[in-house]
């Protein structure tokens, strides 16, 4: 009786697999009419069926919807309302967060950038610095994470401090564009120039060209 149940089970995968096969995927045909997407045969609609929507690194999905914003649990009488604490409806589309904090170690990384691709500017970088004398406080003794807090390697996983709104909105631009930059890399988009054109030794026509140009210029 048992032989008999697994080949029925067996059978129905089977047909199962034959009907999934023999039919094509839900997003290459309309769902509406059955045509065929990408097909000339069937007026060649181009639809992107490969795309893959995914989190960047570290990033996690919070699911949007609608809530109440705003408001207070507390209505004293007599006291008008502005406009934005007035309990409104809003919407909020699906987004991804980091799932930590940024970190010291990732902050360094912005700064290691900015060092490396411009080396001249130094406004650029200090601009970027955070502010570690938010540490001082009256009546306590912070002056060693004044001093430690962002470059220690004992905090170089911590939430990094001091940074400004305006400087965590630049490290959002450049973070987007680190990552763009390394999709477009890894599918061949792009390539450095010294990639591109590489480096060795002079060859044999182009040492006397050079030195025909440096004559030309430089009459001895």
């Amino acid at each position: 009786m048992e032989k008999k149940i697994l080949y029925s089970l067996a059978s129905l995968v089977v047909i199962a697999c034959s009907f999934t096969s023999c039919k094509p995927s839900a997003s290459s045909t309309s769902d509406k009419t059955g045509m065929a997407y990408n097909k000339k045969e069937y007026g060649g609609f181009a639809v992107n069926n490969k795309f893959k929507r995914g989190p960047g690194p570290g990033l996690v999905e919070i699911e949007g919807g609608v809530f109440v914003m705003s408001g207070s649990a507390i209505n004293t009488p007599g006291q008008e309302l502005s406009t934005y604490n007035r309990k409104r409806e809003t919407t909020v589309s699906s987004f991804y967060m980091d799932e930590t904090e940024v970190s010291n170690t990732n902050w360094l990384e912005y700064l290691n950038w900015i060092r490396t691709n411009y080396p001249a500017d130094y406004e650029y970088y200090y601009d970027e610095l955070p502010d570690t004398l938010v540490w001082r406080r009256p009546l306590s003794y912070n002056e060693p994470y004044v001093d430690n807090y962002l470059r220690h390697p004992a905090y170089q996983d911590y939430p990094v401090v001091g940074v400004s709104w305006e400087q965590a909105d630049r490290y959002c631009a450049w973070r987007t564009d680190r990552v763009n930059e390394l999709l477009l890399r890894d599918q061949g988009y792009m390539t450095s120039f010294k990639d591109l054109n590489g480096t060795g030794r002079a060859a044999s026509a182009t040492t006397p060209v050079a030195a025909e140009n440096a004559g030309a210029r430089k009459p001895f």
